[in-house]
């Protein structure tokens, strides 16, 4: 995936061209987006269906977890919620017809409720404290609770990771904007089944929606959060 050790916006330049980031900056894309003192760490479908390659559906995505793995670590010391997401379908709804998601892309069928496929990872440190929630599409906001539960929790900023960076991240950090939240897409802890989507992802994110940011600046973010209880009363 994108190289670990420069900026977002090195990938971005390199892969798009220095005209292709002018018209962009003259556009007016691409402003900083604020770091709020409340975030919550989204991470979506890190399942075993498309982190593993023997997953018809999946890929390697070691690197990508592991990441997500010491970002989850950082979340919790510092009392951020983490919120996982799962695609899994019931029989009648991946055998069916009334998903039109799955007629564009059948292999999601495979996602069946109860499934290794729709396992989260095992590398992943899931715990009772943490939310999980099942989705049907490609957003985590869409059909789901998720945009009632960070406003419930006082979020004012979603880190989203997880995959794939070109479908399900990008949809859901497309969303997390507009549904009122800043938005972070830690690079390293996004994968996808090809470099090109992936890239292609990461930049039209980082021109529109999102701060493309690496895995130390994300943890360097949520390792200066103040005290849990200073950060909640600043919401009340």
């Amino acid at each position: 995936m994108a190289t670990a050790d420069r900026p977002a916006s090195a990938d971005h330049v390199e892969l798009h061209g220095a005209r292709t980031a002018e018209t962009y900056a003259r556009a007016g894309f691409g402003a900083t987006v604020p770091r709020g003192a409340n975030p919550a760490l989204v991470v979506v479908d890190l399942t075993r269906g498309f982190t593993e390659p023997d997953f018809p559906s999946g890929a390697e995505l070691t690197a990508e977890v592991t990441a997500t793995a010491v970002l989850v670590e950082q979340a919790r010391q510092a009392d951020v919620p983490v919120i996982y997401t799962v695609i899994s379908y019931s029989p009648a709804e991946a055998d069916g017809n009334a998903i039109a998601w799955l007629r564009k892309a059948p292999g999601m069928r495979a996602l069946r409720d109860g499934t290794d496929a729709v396992a989260l990872d095992p590398r992943l440190d899931v715990t009772a404290r943490d939310h999980v929630l099942v989705k049907k599409g490609a957003s985590a906001f869409h059909g789901t609770g998720l945009a009632a539960l960070l406003t419930g929790l006082g979020v004012d900023t979603t880190i989203v990771c997880g995959a794939t960076t070109s479908g399900c991240v990008r949809a859901t950090a497309v969303d997390a904007v507009q549904s009122g939240f800043d938005t972070l897409v830690v690079r390293e802890a996004c994968g996808d089944r090809a470099r090109g989507p992936h890239d292609a992802a990461l930049f039209d994110l980082h021109a529109k929606y999102a701060d493309v940011i690496d895995l130390y600046e994300a943890l360097e973010y949520v390792g200066s959060l103040p005290a849990p209880r200073a950060r909640t009363t600043a919401t009340d």
